[in-house]
């Protein structure tokens, strides 16, 4: 790879990984469900007039946006609010890759091989480490929220690898279009209409900050030079920067968010991490883009 790519790279993992404390200032300023809802309408308007739609069904786009926009962000955005720090959560949403090779496996067929399985289980390890750690920052339920959040970004890449080499930037646009309407009406029904109001009503640079960073540097630039750097090097090659998104979250997390780490968490980060390097070592497979 040249070094301007492999910089692109690191930055974009940079983001991602940041995007976790970005996510913890917005649902600090607004409910979890609207300030979704806010990232995807920001992220797709007015993009969606100028960017062409897709060369896939727009069933297939409706349901990407259903499973990731709603149904995933809905389970990341509430578990990080009622118990998961920021810098966890960048680490425990990683396990959307094995999640993915599990299904890949249950509805595809796609057999993985003994160094995944182990992976899997080193991965899985480590997340009971970290159930082991629940206190005042880390609830139970709250962490069963973001490994279902997980959960559900498998079976949407499971959906997006069915769009075959589709340019990620269009498709992400398009996608984001879907989540907005239901998202706010979500809002309105669980998290009610006066603390959707009061968020508007107390705006601040904060809060609106939150919005476009999610929106713009983590959904368009991210997703426009990963699939950049997709179609010149190949999933393979790129696949293995996304270890860098845990390693970007947790450390921006403990620097700006204080959140600390003791030897148990590292421990449990450690067992993550070696399980996703495990899970990579395959020569094809279903690799995921590290969005968050």
């Amino acid at each position: 790879m040249k070094l301007p790519h492999i910089l692109l790279a690191v930055l974009v993992a940079a983001v991602w990984g940041f995007n976790f404390v970005v996510i913890k200032v917005g649902i600090g300023n607004f409910p979890p469900l609207l300030f979704s809802a806010l990232r995807f309408a920001v992220a797709a308007l007015p993009l969606a007039f100028f960017i062409p739609w897709p060369k896939v069904s727009w069933r297939l786009v409706a349901g990407i946006g259903l499973v990731l926009g709603v149904v995933k962000f809905s389970l990341l955005f509430i578990g990080m609010d009622i118990g998961v720090s920021a810098g966890l959560a960048s680490l425990v949403l990683q396990m959307q890759a094995f999640f993915t090779v599990l299904f890949a496996w249950a509805t595809l067929g796609e057999k993985p091989g003994g160094m995944q399985l182990a992976g899997i289980a080193v991965a899985f390890a480590g997340i009971g480490l970290i159930a082991l750690t629940v206190d005042g920052e880390v609830t139970l339920t709250g962490l069963a929220l973001v490994v279902a959040a997980a959960a559900a970004w498998a079976v949407s890449n499971l959906m997006m690898k069915r769009a075959g080499q589709v340019d990620m930037l269009h498709l992400m646009v398009h996608v984001s279009l879907v989540p907005p309407i239901p998202l706010f009406l979500l809002s309105l029904m669980f998290e009610g209409w006066d603390a959707d109001l009061s968020a508007f009503q107390n705006l601040s640079s904060e809060g609106i900050g939150a919005v476009l960073y999610i929106a713009f540097a983590a959904t368009i630039f991210g997703f426009a030079a990963w699939g950049m750097l997709i179609r010149t090097y190949g999933a393979g090659r790129i696949a293995p920067f996304s270890l860098l998104v845990p390693i970007f979250g947790m450390s921006s997390s403990a620097l700006f968010l204080g959140e600390a780490f003791g030897p148990l968490r590292i421990a449990a980060a450690l067992l993550v991490i070696t399980g996703l390097v495990l899970t990579l070592v395959r020569k094809r497979g279903p690799l995921a883009a590290p969005a968050s």
